[in-house]
């Protein structure tokens, strides 16, 4: 029998896999390899010249928009857990958006490391900047929860290593285990009811935050974006003559 190492995508791969189970064959399929392809302007170095021309005009719609400056960061943020700059930033921004709908900022804001998808360097932001970082149409969420749940939740961001948070200490273990957990400098009262600013696809249960699915009540305002919410913060904060800053404050430590 003939043995073949093949390199393909996934999508080549389910093709062989189809067509191989398919029929009889004797071949048989004993590895697969993939690999990224990093879509970047090094295969830019030969533009097609029509498709150029075509997208010009587009082009320059999109930068007038996504050039201008809204604001400058005082520091380089990233996103990386248990806790980060801009995680810790992002999650303080959220927990401050429900103050309209609460009448004051939520009991705590929890959002996923993982949708922030790149990170905001000192000096000028762009609109470009702050779609870089949020790309997703993720809209604003206040989860009403009892204190059971929302301890759970506590567990469900302890397993992951952390994520962005807000208003909350933690203490993990290095297993994923919590150990400890205050919500406003306190313990979390079983049969109290707290509410938690996030966004709507962790609402749903998603990223493992399965605890979500345990609230009372959920609130999801019509077209209030996490993107807007950020965007409209630096505007707000530029308006005041102030530039973006964070900080790592020990709200998830690891022991």
């Amino acid at each position: 029998m003939k043995h073949y190492y093949l390199n393909y995508s996934l999508g080549a791969f389910l093709v062989l896999l189809l067509a191989f189970s398919s029929c009889s064959s004797p071949y048989e399929l004993t590895k697969i390899e993939g690999s990224r392809i990093e879509i970047s302007s090094k295969w830019d170095a030969h533009p097609d010249e029509q498709a150029v021309a075509i997208l010009a005009p587009y082009k320059a719609r999109i930068d007038s928009v996504m050039t201008p400056v809204i604001g400058r960061s005082a520091m380089n943020m990233k996103a990386a857990r248990p806790e980060s700059l801009l995680s810790n930033l992002v999650a303080d921004v959220l927990r401050d958006a429900a103050k309209p709908y609460l009448g004051k900022p939520a009991d705590v804001g929890v959002t996923n490391v993982g949708g922030l998808r790149s990170s905001l360097s000192a000096g000028d932001i762009a609109y470009s900047n702050i779609y870089e970082i949020l790309p997703f149409e993720n809209s604003l969420c206040i989860v009403t929860m009892k204190g059971t749940a929302l301890r759970a939740l506590m567990e469900n961001i302890a397993a992951s290593g952390g994520e962005g948070v807000s208003n909350v200490r933690l203490v993990i273990s290095k297993d994923g285990k919590l150990l400890s957990a205050l919500v406003n400098g306190k313990e979390i009262e079983d049969n109290r009811l707290y509410e938690v600013a996030t966004v709507d696809y962790l609402s749903e249960g998603n990223d493992n935050m399965v605890a979500f699915l345990q609230g009372e009540k959920k609130v999801c305002p019509e077209g209030v974006t996490l993107r807007n919410i950020f965007l409209d913060y630096v505007k707000r904060q530029t308006a005041a003559g102030k530039e973006i800053t964070s900080k790592v404050d020990g709200r998830i430590t690891v022991k």
